[in-house]
């Protein structure tokens, strides 16, 4: 791979680095901050943000080539994005930051693998070894929960905070993949996360409505909301948007792993959570079956690359 090639799983890296800390940030933000608006407001923000720097950096040709050459993976990665913006924060809500963020993003190497099986692409045995791993990981996550948490049900996961969790994986597996299908047709990354997110806000307005938003005025709430628009949308998806160009998407789902790992030090650290001996196995095992799934090719590759691209190390 060329120098910049080989900068692509560094900046999946890093963005997966700064996703990490938007559990934490939440919990240390307004207590009655209702999730799913915590999520319209940081894809509201975040979104308006990227567009003000595409536009005044790129020009608004670079938005316009994205919606006339990208429309269909442009609106998959927006609906995409919704849902999981909407799973994710209300999964951490339920589950925990720690075994949420682990069942969220440890579950999407995972989903995106069954989503490379539908396209055609067979999975190889490694990748089918890591699911297994993955799953067992995952189920001991689960049964062990956490010692200490907030709330009443803290020492405990709630069985809904884990399909919410699960959901979220899948549907940030899906992102990934619109994603990818959209930096592939050669436009302008940033641009296109720029609009992903913009038309994504617009989709999440309707959850502003049910519990208002007057903590946004609280300094914790205007503290939490800015961290997350900006350093967990704009720099981070900028970041792996840049990424994607030279990394697949299976393995991008992949090396997000950093996310719950980062997630997981803040959640004991920063939060106060404490995660049982079960449950520390589990994140262990999940740990050791992502970093297996990313190691080698994991699904078969096209017998015919596009001429002219480096096909990315598998």
């Amino acid at each position: 791979m060329s120098r910049a090639d080989g900068r692509g799983p560094l900046l999946v890296l890093a963005a997966a680095t700064l996703w990490g800390t938007a559990g934490t940030a939440q919990e240390l933000g307004p207590p009655e901050a209702w999730p799913p608006a915590v999520a319209a407001l940081r894809t509201l923000t975040g979104g308006a943000v990227l567009l003000a720097v595409v536009v005044a950096w790129r020009g608004r040709a670079a938005i316009a080539t994205v919606a006339r050459v990208a429309r269909g993976p442009l609106l998959g990665a927006a609906a995409a994005i919704s849902v999981f913006q909407w799973a994710y924060f209300t999964g951490i809500r339920a589950a925990g930051v720690a075994v949420g963020t682990l069942l969220a993003i440890g579950s999407a190497p995972v989903w995106a693998g069954v989503l490379e099986a539908l396209a055609g692409r067979r999975p190889g045995r490694r990748w089918m070894t890591a699911t297994g791993v993955t799953v067992v990981g995952t189920a001991l996550l689960v049964l062990g929960g956490s010692d200490a948490g907030a709330g009443p049900d803290a020492g405990t996961t709630s069985p809904a905070g884990v399909v919410t969790a699960l959901t979220a994986g899948a549907a940030y597996a899906t992102y990934t993949v619109a994603s990818k299908r959209m930096v592939d047709r050669e436009v302008d990354g940033t641009a296109g996360v720029a609009l992903t997110f913009a038309v994504s806000g617009v989709l999440l307005v309707p959850a502003l409505l049910p519990h208002g938003v007057a903590w946004i005025g609280r300094t914790d709430g205007l503290v939490m909301i800015a961290w997350l628009a900006v350093g967990t949308i704009a720099l981070a998806y900028t970041l792996f948007a840049a990424g994607l160009r030279s990394v697949d998407a299976p393995t991008a789902t992949t090396l997000t792993l950093a996310e719950p790992l980062t997630a997981t030090v803040l959640a004991v650290a920063v939060v106060g959570e404490r995660l049982s001996a079960g449950a520390l196995a589990g994140a262990a095992l999940v740990t050791v079956g992502l970093a297996l799934a990313g190691r080698g090719r994991r699904v078969d590759a096209p017998a015919d690359p596009t001429p002219g691209r480096a096909v990315p190390d598998r």
